[in-house]
């Protein structure tokens, strides 16, 4: 018993001690900034400073209960009023029936004012929900915190997609994008503005987005009418004026994360104003990422203008502390090959030893990728990049419907066929999994819910 109260003394002791020092002598060596910074919590209107009083008033009770219940007097010589006030109480009251009286009361002012005091927090928090979903939103803010450090290279649609899925598992998701979309509203931005095409970026920026799904919907909203604004979307505009007030893609979309809440980190590949041209096989040379799927011809070579531009510091920094790369999913030669046109993205993740998973289209694309296999889909990245950059290949298991590929060989497009022994033979791993979704008119996309999930659970294989 001895032992408890004297390590009881001495905790209080210590506890005094750095209450001392953290919010008087530390606080008076901090600047003024800081202290003002402590001074604001004792704004008037809060609403928390009357319960946290409240919670100390009951530790307070709760410790002089435990005294009077265990008979301690006095614990400090500074005490010896308290001491008496004890001994006249305990005259009155016997101390086995004063301290755990004393006990419970304290007990129960801490469950108020902490209580109230979250309420105050809930209030201004989550002022449509109660405390039940404060705590809920806290509990997933650390869960996805903790997740793994995922890096994701692409463009196009297939991209967005894949982030709508995997920002359920990690909020430190870094998407890395292609910038050379020539074509809609980015390429008419592109033409009248300079700088980057803010399509893919749009996209990504709205898959990752945490915030009001009316805020989403007013990023990604089209203008229908409008002489200038017809076929804008208002997130490409958002962005492109953003860039003219920062002076600068990244911090424009560094701001634009901050409007939409975003769950990770989106990042151009490069910061050039890169076009793409490609070679056919019967000898034309195609420019412009928008007319080579236009072209309806065989690419023999692929490359873009200005040659080897150079990558965003912060993406191949992202990539080398990356845990899980994943690329794709999307059109082989206008949203995957061109990121890899930027050497230095490339080589880092050619050099990265971590899972890297490169997710098959589920359907060729006509005037792209006429007649491919997904060994074809490896090779073209292998050619483009010079070195292998992907230790498995992500297939869909099951055929689409009759009708699905019907419509779809209207169009001059089939399944994209898995030949398993040319892949082994590439020594790379096949994952076979039904991550596809056919939607109401007959269109096949990966379905992103299934596809993360696919995804994580090999990554906690194989890390």
């Amino acid at each position: 018993m001895f032992l408890v109260l004297g390590a009881i003394q001495r905790f209080l002791r210590r506890y005094i001690q750095l209450v001392w020092q953290v919010f008087w002598r530390k606080t008076m060596d901090l600047k003024p900034v800081r202290r003002n910074r402590w001074m604001k919590w004792l704004t008037p209107g809060l609403l928390v400073k009357r319960w946290l009083f409240v919670s100390g008033l009951g530790i307070f009770v709760l410790l002089l209960g435990a005294m009077i219940w265990l008979r301690l007097t006095p614990v400090f010589y500074t005490t010896q009023f308290l001491s008496s006030l004890l001994t006249n109480f305990t005259q009155l009251v016997p101390n086995y029936v004063s301290g755990p009286l004393a006990i419970l009361i304290g007990f129960l002012l801490i469950v108020w004012g902490q209580s109230r005091t979250l309420g105050a927090i809930t209030e201004v928090l989550m002022p449509d929900g109660g405390e039940d979903e404060l705590w809920a939103a806290i509990a997933n803010h650390r869960r996805l915190r903790r997740g793994p450090r995922i890096v994701v290279v692409g463009g196009g649609t297939g991209l967005s997609t894949l982030l709508r899925g995997l920002k359920t598992y990690s909020a430190n998701i870094t998407a890395v994008v292609t910038v050379a979309d020539d074509g809609g509203s980015s390429g008419r931005l592109r033409q009248m503005m300079g700088g980057l095409p803010p399509g893919d970026i749009r996209n990504c920026l709205a898959a990752l987005a945490d915030e009001e799904k009316l805020l989403t919907e007013l990023f990604q909203y089209r203008f229908a009418t409008g002489e200038g604004l017809s076929g804008h979307s208002f997130g490409n505009l958002f962005l492109s004026a953003m860039n003219e007030i920062t002076g600068d893609w990244e911090q424009a979309i560094m701001a634009s994360s901050q409007v939409l809440a975003v769950r990770g980190t989106v990042l151009p590949s490069t910061l050039t104003d890169v076009n793409l041209w490609a070679e056919l096989s019967d000898g034309r040379r195609i420019e412009g990422e928008s007319q080579i799927g236009k072209a309806r011809g065989r690419i023999v070579n692929i490359g873009c203008t200005p040659d080897c531009p150079p990558a965003l510091p912060r993406a191949v920094e992202a990539i080398k502390l990356a845990d899980y790369i994943v690329i794709g999913p999307g059109s082989l030669y206008t949203s995957i090959i061109p990121y890899l046109l930027v050497p230095v993205i490339a080589d880092a993740i050619a050099q990265a030893q971590v899972p890297r998973v490169y997710i098959c289209n589920i359907m060729t694309e006509p005037g792209e990728t006429d007649d491919y296999s997904v060994s074809d889909h490896v090779r073209a990245i292998d050619r483009a990049c010079g070195q292998r950059l992907f230790d498995a290949v992500l297939v869909q298991k099951r055929s689409p419907s009759p009708a699905a590929l019907a419509r779809y060989q209207q169009e001059g497009a089939t399944r994209v066929e898995l030949d398993r022994d040319t892949i082994i033979e590439s020594g790379r791993r096949i994952i076979m999994a039904n991550i596809m979704q056919e939607t109401d008119k007959g269109s096949i996309r990966h379905d992103p819910p299934r596809l993360a999930k696919v995804l994580m659970r090999w990554y906690s294989r194989v890390s």
